[in-house]
């Protein structure tokens, strides 16, 4: 269509933003109920007899714990998530005593491979629940999410943001989307840069262009080296840029609505799919979902609208083909059939044998 010419893929404009996890905002209390929970649960389906799993009093200190946290009665509060930790350990230390006895061949139930592995990933993370404290390094937010990470990315309105790190990259005239890939290990943004050019050159290779400049913000500065031959500017370095590219930084912004209309208009503020995997196919489908709501626009925008409808209204008229009913007859015949449509009335003539 020329709506983008393809001198202007290279440059584009960078930036990186929080792709957050579907889960619940994390605290002590609710991750101590949830790996009792589920260690009691993986225990039962390999069939080991648990002396007690502290159901009743796991679901009477998390209600506590809740009143405690709004009542803002720390001292309480502290005594109840103490607990919490104490009885997860007991139910711990039961299971595993349960599980050496199963592997020895003491227990008359034998358990599948499976079920003994679950068990094990929910000790192991059960584990970690209970032994980290407020500065651990690499602490778990979520039983079913391992590999969230806290990242603070300075908003008043949201300080922390529990899911994994994006890197964006659109074209600086027309805002395309021509890069979105996901970070695990919430990494230094200037690091994301380095590893900038990979994907965008596979999105842009039966093009044959490849970016030449880059205009970021301050968090990617220091790796010029890293990204040559690609050319970083950043208000860092404002001195030593000349008049046409101080132009080019005035245009830095433009990817903040972008990033805006990918979270509210296309879902990335909230990854359904699990794992890093589904982290990274999350974060291409919904710069997909961008580019194609940006192409409707590019359509309507350059009066291409007319064709638009004319390819509607001949799909719209294949599907009521399709589903047009066919009467046999016991000799070779004609039999005519009238396409109800409100606009173009069709008399279709079948031939049936």
């Amino acid at each position: 269509m020329g709506v983008v010419k393809k001198t202007e893929f290279e440059m584009i404009i960078v930036d990186t933003t929080v792709q957050e996890k579907a889960i619940a905002h994390p605290t002590d209390s609710r991750l101590l109920e949830i790996a009792r929970h589920k260690v009691a649960s993986a225990a039962k389906r390999c069939g080991i007899a648990l002396k007690q799993t502290f159901a009743k009093e796991g679901k009477e200190l998390r209600r506590k714990a809740g009143g405690y946290a709004h009542a803002k009665q720390f001292k309480r509060l502290r005594r109840t998530v103490k607990r919490q930790r104490t009885i997860l350990g007991a139910l711990m230390r039961n299971t595993q005593r349960g599980l050496e006895s199963t592997s020895q061949g003491v227990a008359g139930h034998e358990p599948t491979a499976l079920a003994i592995t679950e068990l094990t990933m929910w000790l192991e993370r059960a584990e970690r629940v209970r032994t980290q404290a407020r500065h651990s390094k690499d602490q778990l937010y979520a039983l079913h999410a391992p590999e969230l990470e806290c990242i603070g990315k300075g908003k008043a309105r949201k300080p922390y943001e529990f899911g994994v790190k994006v890197s964006l990259a659109v074209t600086h005239q027309h805002g395309l989307m021509v890069r979105a890939r996901a970070f695990p290990g919430n990494p230094y943004d200037g690091h994301t840069l380095a590893e900038q050019p990979e994907q965008t050159n596979t999105l842009l290779q039966d093009i044959g262009v490849r970016p030449t400049t880059a205009v970021v913000d301050l968090g990617f500065r220091g790796v010029d080296e890293a990204c040559a031959p690609v050319q970083i500017i950043h208000r860092g370095k404002f001195k030593l840029l000349d008049a046409q590219q101080r132009k080019w930084l005035k245009r830095r912004q433009a990817i903040e609505p972008a990033i805006g209309h990918t979270k509210s208009d296309n879902r990335m503020d909230r990854c359904w799919l699990g794992g890093s995997s589904g982290d990274a196919l999350h974060a291409v489908l919904c710069a997909a979902g961008f580019n194609i709501r940006w192409l409707l626009r590019a359509i309507a925008a350059n009066g291409l609208a007319a064709l638009l409808l004319v390819f509607s209204q001949l799909a719209l008229y294949a599907a009521r083909i399709g589903k047009l009913p066919r009467t046999p007859t016991l000799a070779i015949g004609r039999t005519d059939r009238q396409l109800d449509c409100p606009r173009w009335p069709v008399t279709l003539s079948l031939t049936t044998g």
